[in-house]
């Protein structure tokens, strides 16, 4: 395969370490290993929060290389009163997009102010830099993924779409309020105007293909892992450095700490063990969003004493926490597969997961793991409990998820099916 010039578009990127941000840069650093021309265009946003507050963190290098892949970073503007103006405006695109009748162009115009990225567009409109591919991940911020499918088309080059769809937990998918924010209509017409969807599950293709786009440019592939990267934790070191007891339940939760995490349920769910008088500890590893600060604020503080919050750590503290958990909990409604489930199925540990669109492809309810209703704490309480006290069950889920970790999601795996496709759409 001859050497291809690809633009990645995403919100964040290197050294974020979110789940997107994980995926898009292993799928980066792979291309320009092959050889590739890889360029990664972003934001300069480091801290979540800082699409709409400008107190917070930003990276304040515009253009880098890290793994071979040149990355350029634009910066997030800010209406007035950006702490509501941003919100304001995606609720108020939620809205418009069930009023059937307003173009969908409208909607589009409107989403650009979240995030506001100006000089992002302006650089694709002047830049005299010639590639054979554009993809974008992430349709939670269309306006980046629309100014690159527009950089495409007049290129007249392939657009690829990694949409990491949140379709909810309704009777159908995207059918609930959650799923319809992240499937409002301008943001499934860009999926639907793409060269190539890459899906994380069957459901997320299905979903567009019910919806017009035809079958042949929809494509599951879904992220990966490294095991040799990700294996290697030490679980009596982690207790011992936390004074953790060995003989001890430990839950470990992993994610940016939100309401739509499920990381409010999981705490709820351990306090009512701890009020039945069990000895669970629970352990919170991720970025501290400042609703769950506030949250965390309002317990009493004896249940507060007992968390152990530790907020983001290195990747061998993470490697240790793994290691030493018996159960990870996840219910989220707003991950589209969850990467972190097949880190914490190399170590052999039980997964508990929201039943969700999309991650139900992922976990196999009673196998590999447990599903629980989202926000549903009494169900993630009794399953924590059932598990803790059942350690041949977790052993014997932990076996079977490892197991499919090896048979089909490794980076090994997922690397050759991207590679392909990009090769398919740019016919070299």
């Amino acid at each position: 395969m001859k050497p291809m010039r690809i633009l990645h578009i995403t919100q964040r990127y290197f050294p974020v370490r979110g789940g997107a941000e994980v995926h898009f840069g292993e799928i980066s650093a792979y291309l320009a290993a092959q050889g590739h021309n890889v360029t990664v265009a972003t934001t300069d946003v480091l801290d979540f929060e800082a699409f709409w507050d400008p107190r917070r963190r930003r990276i304040a290098d515009r253009a880098a290389l890290q793994d071979g892949v040149r990355i350029l970073r634009f910066p997030v503007r800010y209406l007035p009163l950006p702490g509501i103006a941003y919100p304001g405006v995606r609720r108020l695109l939620w809205l418009l997009s069930m009023v059937q009748p307003l173009p969908v162009a409208l909607a589009a115009r409107l989403s650009r102010f979240t995030p506001w990225v100006p000089d992002l567009w302006r650089w694709l409109q002047k830049t005299d830099e010639s590639f054979d591919l554009v993809a974008g991940m992430n349709i939670c911020f269309e306006p980046l993924l629309e100014a690159g499918q527009r950089f495409a088309r007049s290129r007249d080059i392939p657009f690829v779409i990694y949409p990491l769809t949140h379709l909810g937990a309704g009777a159908k998918p995207g059918e609930d309020a959650l799923g319809r924010f992240y499937t409002m209509r301008h943001q499934v017409d860009l999926v639907l105007r793409s060269d190539a969807l890459v899906a994380q599950t069957p459901t997320e293709r299905d979903f567009y293909v019910e919806r017009g786009l035809p079958s042949a440019r929809a494509r599951v592939v879904g992220p990966g892992v490294h095991p040799d990267a990700v294996l290697g934790g030490d679980a009596l070191c982690f207790r011992q450095r936390h004074a953790i007891p060995l003989q001890s339940p430990l839950v470990l939760a992993l994610s940016a700490m939100a309401y739509d995490k499920g990381t409010v349920h999981v705490v709820e769910a351990v306090r009512r063990l701890w009020e039945q008088g069990r000895a669970v500890e629970l352990v919170l590893i991720g970025a501290l969003l400042t609703p769950f600060q506030r949250y965390l604020a309002h317990l009493p503080a004896a249940d507060r004493t007992r968390l152990h919050v530790l907020g983001p750590v290195s990747e061998e503290e993470k490697r240790d926490a793994l290691a030493a958990a018996d159960i990870f909990a996840l219910p989220s409604r707003t991950d589209s597969f969850g990467i972190v489930y097949l880190e914490a199925w190399l170590y052999q540990k039980p997964v508990i997961g929201a039943r969700t669109w999309g991650v139900t492809d992922v976990i196999a309810d009673g196998e590999d793991g447990r599903l629980v209703p989202f926000g549903d704490v009494l169900a993630l309480a009794e399953t924590i409990a059932f598990l803790a006290d059942n350690p041949d069950v977790r052993a014997a889920m932990g076996a079977r998820g490892k197991q499919k970790v090896y048979a089909l999601h490794t980076w090994e795996h997922k690397h050759a099916l991207v590679h392909q496709l990009y090769g398919d759409l740019v016919k070299v």
